[in-house]
């Protein structure tokens, strides 16, 4: 069985946290969520609840094949947890599929993972992701190499469709 990570911090995007972890089931994946420490509970934006099963510096990029990271503010506290910023920096240089969606290309631009690549996501965030070496686009969803991005939660069926077909 294909194993999936999925990162998770306070203040998440209820709906890009919930509808990958489920849709990622139905398609038959054991998918974790990954936060700074494990069994603990975070609450996202619109106070929807959900436990990590690990902590990011207890996992190994060989256990995983691939990584969804939820949008919302979530990747902002992320992102200041150095274990998982190289969790997402070791799952790209594996060269295995990471998917950003929304705001979660913060955690793509402190991984050092978008230089010279193609991305998108909500548009407020556009100017850190070209200062980061990335070209941005307004699409729903981008695919270049390993990296997937989206825009928002009305992108979330194209995202999980393409996240499916590239695992």
């Amino acid at each position: 069985m294909k194993k999936v990570a999925m990162l998770i911090e306070n203040m998440f995007d209820d709906r890009e946290l919930i509808y990958p972890y489920y849709r990622l089931q139905e398609e038959g994946f054991e998918v974790h969520l990954i936060g700074k420490k494990k069994d603990t509970v975070y609450t996202g934006k619109s106070g929807v609840t959900e436990k990590s099963t690990h902590a990011s510096d207890e996992v190994s990029v060989d256990d995983y094949d691939a990584l969804v990271i939820p949008g919302g503010f979530s990747p902002d506290y992320m992102r200041r947890t150095p274990a998982s910023v190289n969790f997402v920096r070791a799952m790209n240089e594996a060269e295995k599929v990471v998917a950003a969606i929304c705001h979660a290309p913060w955690m793509l631009a402190s991984a050092g993972a978008i230089e010279g690549k193609k991305v998108t996501s909500f548009f407020s965030i556009k100017d850190d992701l070209i200062n980061a070496g990335a070209e941005w686009l307004d699409e729903e969803v981008v695919v270049d190499g390993n990296i997937i991005t989206s825009r928002s939660p009305k992108d979330l069926p194209i995202f999980l469709k393409t996240i499916i077909e590239n695992i």
